[in-house]
């Protein structure tokens, strides 16, 4: 599995700035810092974000990563969450996305930032380019002190080597665009950290403007930072990353799933909802956390090593949270929210705690259940109607586990790879029984 980081620069950076961020994740995956256009030296252009996050596309497909993660800093954040955007979408370029990390991140929405200092920082380049003082004025105003040098020398460099074209064309539009409808909200993992002495970008703006587009996010904030994180705080940034992105990468799709999943047999909308799947269900409201508990032991032992028992719970009660069942229940039931309550209520109570039995016990106990042999006094449901909500706990907790990409990697299954988006779609030429076609790399489990 290939696993890589891609690391975004602020306005006035270059790749050189994640230098010392890097030397600490050099075991984490490859770490590919990238120099934007018009930065670090590269060829000057007036992009817009629409055209940024073309240019990361390229960029990302050229590497072909079965699992990678973003780090956007600053400027290179709102690129590191519309790609994210796109990846939700199902663009094959942006397959494979595994985590967002946000560092001082320009949001989807238009940068906050005082309009007389974008006068002026516009103007600094009014002449073609930056003076070596001016650009020593930006470097300090976004530090918490100032960069030991060379630091700060290194820093200052790479705002002189920006270009003209893309440095206006950031402060007067990138930076001003509104993309807040096309993020939309996002089931990546994101990591967003705030310098704990930035102005504009800090950890309010932070929780404002980035944070209520993950729906699974977390702030942190680096003290002794303002703006330039990556050379203020470099050991504590890659820290961050590093819890961030390892379990991120952990989780990660089987490498030729996920190479089938990106491919020109799957459609953006097929390959947008498995993705969906795979992460991290939205929070449930219908559920106790002692409710949640005896589910999660129920699949724990419905399905003995099969799934994940806590992520499962949680997957059934943001489907009851959401009203979205499938569309069947037993008239002697109630409605799904208060059978699933009901059902595991009377569960736990039949067990005397169904959670601290040991495997043994719960599996006998609920044979019982299944004969509808067993009942309590003061139980929500009776004998039988416990039989038939166990029915219906069982077929969910299966529906559930069968609809995760990891699930359909490891038994094999590829059906949803049979028509990309194209007018053509591509289906089955063998159909025979144990005969498979040249794309149909799955591996079983042995």
């Amino acid at each position: 599995m290939v696993t890589r980081l891609f690391f975004l620069h602020a306005l006035g950076a270059s790749a050189r700035e994640w230098d010392r961020v890097i030397e600490e994740l050099e075991d984490v995956g490859e770490c590919v810092a990238l120099d934007l256009p018009g930065f670090g030296g590269s060829a000057d252009a007036d992009l817009d974000v629409a055209g940024l996050v073309d240019w990361l596309a390229g960029q990302v497909a050229a590497r072909q990563p079965q699992n990678w993660a973003v780090v956007g800093h600053s400027m290179g954040g709102k690129v590191a969450t519309l790609a994210a955007a796109r990846a939700r979408d199902g663009d094959p370029a942006f397959a494979g996305l595994a985590a967002v990390v946000l560092l001082a991140a320009s949001p989807p929405a238009p940068e906050p930032m005082a309009e007389e200092r974008r006068a002026e920082m516009i103007g600094w380049f009014d002449d073609g380019h930056i003076s070596a003082d001016e650009a020593a004025t930006f470097v300090d105003a976004n530090t918490a002190t100032p960069l030991p040098e060379p630091l700060r020398s290194q820093a200052t460099g790479d705002v002189e080597r920006s270009g003209r074209l893309a440095w206006k064309g950031w402060l007067e539009r990138g930076s001003r665009e509104d993309w807040q409808r096309a993020a939309g909200t996002l089931s990546v993992p994101a990591l967003i950290v705030a310098g704990s002495e930035d102005g504009d970008l800090g950890e309010q703006a932070q929780r404002r403007l980035n944070l209520p587009h993950y729906r699974d996010a977390r702030v942190e904030v680096v003290a002794g930072a303002a703006h330039l994180l990556p050379y203020e705080q470099p050991a504590a940034v890659a820290a961050l990353i590093r819890e961030h992105v390892l379990p991120a990468f952990g989780r990660a799709l089987p490498a030729p799933f996920a190479a089938l999943l990106a491919s020109d047999r799957v459609s953006r909308r097929t390959r947008a909802v498995i993705m969906e799947r795979h992460a991290a269900p939205p929070p449930g409201n219908v559920l106790s956390p002692e409710q949640r508990a005896v589910l999660a032991a129920l699949v724990e032992t419905v399905l003995p090593g099969g799934a994940d028992p806590v992520d499962l719970a949680g997957r059934i009660d943001a489907m009851l949270t959401s009203g979205i069942g499938d569309g069947w229940r037993s008239a002697d039931l109630p409605a799904d929210a208060e059978a699933w309550t009901s059902g595991l209520d009377t569960l736990d109570r039949l067990a005397g705690g169904f959670a601290d039995q040991t495997s043994a016990d719960r599996d006998q106990l609920l044979h019982a259940v299944n004969d509808a042999s067993r009942s309590a006094d003061g139980a929500m449901f009776d004998a039988g109607q416990m039989r038939l909500w166990f029915a219906e706990a069982r077929a969910e907790i299966a529906r559930q586990w069968m609809a995760l990409p990891a699930t359909m990697a490891r038994i094999g299954y590829d059906g949803f790879a049979v028509g990309g988006d194209g007018p053509r779609k591509q289906g089955y030429r063998r159909t025979a029984a144990d005969t498979i076609e040249d794309w149909q790399t799955l591996e079983t489990p042995s």
